[in-house]
């Protein structure tokens, strides 16, 4: 037993897809978020850029006695991690890309697999090398698809707005013939666009929800060392760098509960 809290970090408000996934399925765990809302998006900015973001925020995330980290942004988790393992040892990292490649393996019948994320997600590969380590023959298409952050954080998710951006998008990929029959949702904004994405990529292809395969990596590392929480559940705690009443409006819709904006603390990362 191990009721030290769990930490969950991301540039913004969409790493609540991945702190609502792991509530849900480790619910007695105790969790605290921090969205970097000063300084995002980090989807345009340069590997080291968010490197250093990174380990300033995780950082700050220790100073809780956390027990595991989440890195729960696609983008850090494709460039960063290597850095936060280093950094934060003996702490165990998790990032959210290779539970994602992982699931995308286990789901294709057809061996193409299609990546949707932020420029600099796509950019970096690491859903292309992830998907290639397990399984050298996978043939992967990758898409950046800034827009989609921009819609799920003004709550357009459904709706003509939403589904002629997916279309636009991902037409030409979807159309071909020998098409991916899976499609890694490869940003944690993208879950809240689900309905839109899976109507303009069409029937028979699989979406991955990297939010629900990382609870589901969570899950086995706390089981693995013991470290699983016993107690009653815990109100989650939210850190944000910035605007604290637009994180509270903004990701209640992401963690699919109410945010109060007393429930969100203020902090600084300045080194």
């Amino acid at each position: 037993m191990d009721n030290r809290q769990i930490g969950i970090f991301d540039s913004g408000v969409g790493g609540l897809t991945v702190t609502a996934a792991i509530a849900k399925l480790l619910p007695h765990e105790h969790l605290v978020y921090l969205g970097d809302t000063a300084r995002l998006p980090y989807g345009t900015k340069s590997a080291e850029t968010v490197s250093r973001y990174a380990v300033q925020a995780t950082h700050a995330l220790m100073r809780f006695d956390v027990k595991l980290i989440v890195v729960a942004c696609n983008t850090a988790s494709a460039v960063a991690l290597p850095v936060l393992t280093a950094a934060l040892s003996p702490v165990p990292v998790i990032g959210v890309v290779e539970p994602g490649a992982r699931a995308a393996i286990d789901a294709t019948r057809n061996g193409r697999i299609a990546v949707i994320a932020t420029e600099g997600t796509v950019r970096g590969g690491a859903y292309v090398r992830a998907i290639h380590a397990l399984k050298a023959d996978a043939k992967v298409e990758q898409k950046a698809c800034p827009l989609f952050v921009a819609l799920a954080e003004e709550g357009w998710t459904e709706g003509d707005v939403p589904e002629s951006a997916a279309r636009r998008y991902l037409s030409d990929m979807f159309a071909q013939q020998n098409a991916p029959d899976t499609l890694v949702l490869g940003c944690t904004h993208f879950p809240l666009l689900a309905k839109a994405i899976a109507k303009a990529a069409g029937g028979g292809v699989t979406l991955v929800d990297s939010a629900e395969t990382t609870a589901r990596e969570v899950a086995r590392l706390l089981d693995e060392h013991g470290l699983q929480r016993k107690g009653p559940a815990e109100r989650a705690l939210f850190l944000a760098t910035d605007a604290a009443e637009r994180f509270a409006r903004v990701g209640s819709q992401f963690l699919g509960n109410a945010i109060a904006p007393d429930q969100v603390e203020l902090i600084d990362l300045a080194p």
